[in-house]
């Protein structure tokens, strides 16, 4: 991997000296440079004039966090030189354009392989590079429906629950294209040859699907919501309202978290009633009722130090403040932002939030000069500040 002008990230995560490109976008490819970025890579995120297209100030983007910015406009006449002198010195390039776009606009694999024959090219499409669908627009909502995922989730009279965009986006798309990244990094090493990484939203939604798909063949998975073990079927899996219109989470599911369970909720009376199926209904209403009874902070202090497997429904400004996250520091603040904080933890080579969110070309000269492009910082674009 490179290793020359990486002060900016040497000794932190154990990807410092990988020089990633990432060609800005919405979405998966954002955060999947965030990642490499968190994991010690100097990500360079190359903006189009005009800056980032999300409709948040760019000083909160936490997903730009720990990169560095420059602006290359790719329409004009010098601008896919420019992209490709940094392909030239890069480990990796990820984009997120439609099938085809990169190769009209001069950047596509083969000229930045023509450069950099090392170079691992990972591409981030909701639909993949082929197929009939591979054209289309579409969204996280969409690719997750097509593979089934979406269709699993929610209670069975009303619609589909949408998880945000963290199913399709993020799972099946940014952290595929990560571990993709990797691999493929791992056969440069090998070999000396780059390739290109295909990740497909649509594939890595469906492979998330794995277990349950075994499920199905082996008859031990219903395929229709709310009627299996783990997706909201099972009265001891699943959420319960509280008396103060706050949720908590049962998850208590082999036989000695169940009895522990009942007990400190005070239903024993259905201890034996995990294994029936025809008490279900019974179970659930009897849970329902006790969850109805006390507030979300008292049932948290009753189940507090047990093995019950329940756990209060925290929302995202409350989760930092919980005991654990805030020892184990899941959560961290820099430059005024509470964000998590860069995952997994590595005992040799510890990661960190180093830099705030870049701003649109305020690392060109900096880039320039630690990638030696010299004519990156020729004709300035307008930089952030």
């Amino acid at each position: 991997m490179t290793t020359a002008g990486t002060a900016a990230t040497a000794g932190h995560g154990p990807l410092a000296g990988v020089r990633v490109v990432e060609l800005a976008g919405i979405g998966p490819g954002p955060f999947a440079g965030m990642l490499l970025a968190d994991l010690g890579a100097d990500v360079v995120r190359v903006d189009r004039p005009g800056g980032s297209s999300l409709a948040i100030d760019p000083d909160h983007d936490v997903t730009n966090r720990n990169k560095r910015s420059v602006i290359v406009d790719l329409k004009s006449p010098d601008g896919p030189a420019r992209l490709l002198d940094l392909a030239a010195r890069a480990d990796v390039l990820i984009e997120g354009y439609r099938p085809g776009v990169a190769e009209r606009l001069g950047v596509g694999p083969e000229a930045c392989h023509a450069r950099n024959p090392r170079l691992v090219y990972g591409r981030m499409t909701g639909w993949g590079q082929d197929g009939p669908l591979a054209h289309r627009a579409g969204h996280d909502v969409a690719y997750i429906a097509l593979t089934g995922t979406l269709g699993m989730i929610g209670a069975p009279d009303t619609p589909p629950a949408v998880p945000a965009n963290l199913l399709g986006d993020y799972a099946g798309g940014s952290l595929y294209l990560v571990v993709g990244v990797l691999a493929a990094l791992h056969h440069v090493r090998v070999t000396g040859i780059g390739q290109v990484v295909d990740a497909a939203i649509v594939d890595g939604a469906a492979h998330l699907t794995a277990m349950i798909h075994g499920m199905l063949a082996a008859g031990g998975w219903q395929d229709r919501r709310a009627a299996n073990l783990l997706d909201g079927g099972c009265p001891y899996y699943g959420t319960y309202e509280t008396a103060d219109g706050k949720y908590m989470a049962v998850g208590a599911l082999e036989p000695q978290f169940y009895d522990e369970f009942v007990r400190l909720l005070g239903v024993e009376d259905f201890a034996d009633a995990r294994k029936d199926p025809t008490r279900w209904g019974e179970l659930r209403e009897a849970v329902a009722a006790r969850f109805t009874s006390r507030t979300r902070d008292e049932w948290t202090a009753v189940f507090e130090g047990s093995d019950a497997c329940v756990a209060p429904v925290l929302s995202l400004r409350e989760a930092p403040h919980h005991p654990h996250l805030a020892a184990r520091g899941t959560f961290t603040d820099h430059g005024g932002i509470t964000q998590p904080a860069p995952a997994p933890r590595f005992s040799a080579t510890p990661t960190a939030v180093r830099s705030a969110p870049a701003r649109p070309g305020a690392g060109t000269a900096d880039v320039a000069r630690d990638w030696d492009i010299p004519r990156l910082a020729t004709d300035l674009p307008h930089q952030g500040d």
